[in-house]
């Protein structure tokens, strides 16, 4: 008899904050009765691996995996790495020091963020607070991108239809988006200010948590520029556990009782 389990896979971090919020949102997923779901981090959260969360769902006696990969974008070279060691892909577009995880269990992936229309009312919500006349003002997505060949192509896609979700539910004059790699957030901003100086620039940083880049990087690069931005990332917020209940939705079993739950 099959049993399904869940793996939530985020990249980790250093920061136990960051680390607790993604674990929050996790902990907050509906899902059906006698369905385990586990959150592991690619690296840095000791005990927490992807393959520890492989060893503990198969302990519980799941036999079908549903990864759901809690990244921004499809242009995150994570994904393709982690699609390789799950042996979803037979070869890595790239090399990676990651090998196959030891599974008995089957394993079907989801999708990550990229242009997610609730994601985008989350973004709106977020600029609530720094935006006064939106029809005046320009909001720049910024998120962490990539310089490898098809995975920045990748990144720009998700980012721009993201931006255009944001400006049709927002209202505002222009949303755009800059990558921190290849960098261009600073020049962006230069452009806007001085194609349109009568208008406020908003910066809507695109990250899952709070920390080294909202915190530090985003404000250096844009140091001695006038824009608003308050460093808010995706969490918390119960969208996010919302959306990981979309994504595994079409792949559990008890599809019916599952959307009763939600």
């Amino acid at each position: 008899m099959r049993q399904q389990g869940i793996l939530v896979i985020s990249h980790g971090s250093r920061s136990l904050k960051w680390v607790l919020l993604v674990d929050e949102a996790v902990r907050a997923v509906q899902v059906p009765p006698g369905v385990p779901i586990f959150s592991a981090f690619l690296e840095i959260v000791e005990g927490r691996t992807i393959q520890d969360g492989i060893k503990e769902l198969e302990r519980q006696g799941v036999t079908e995996i549903i990864a759901v990969p809690f990244f921004v974008s499809s242009g995150s070279t994570h994904l393709d790495e982690i699609g390789y060691a799950l042996g979803i892909k037979a070869e890595p577009e790239r090399p990676t020091d990651l090998v196959p995880f030891g599974r008995e269990a089957s394993v079907r992936i989801t999708r990550p963020i990229d242009d997610d229309p609730q994601i985008a009312e989350l973004l709106v919500e977020r600029m609530g607070e720094l935006s006064d006349e939106p029809e005046k003002e320009i909001v720049i997505l910024v998120a962490h991108g990539s310089d490898e060949p098809g995975f920045e192509e990748r990144w720009r896609q998700g980012m721009k239809l993201l931006a255009e979700r944001v400006k049709k539910i927002g209202g505002f004059v222009v949303v755009d988006y800059a990558l921190l790699l290849p960098e261009e957030v600073r020049k962006k901003v230069i452009c806007w200010q001085r194609d349109c100086p009568d208008h406020a620039v908003l910066i809507a940083p695109l990250f899952l948590s709070e920390g080294y880049f909202t915190g530090t990087v985003i404000p250096e690069r844009l140091e001695g520029l006038s824009y608003r931005y308050n460093g808010k990332a995706l969490l918390p917020s119960p969208f996010l556990s919302r959306w990981i209940e979309r994504q595994i939705e079409p792949f559990i079993d008890e599809s019916e009782h599952f959307r009763s739950q939600i």
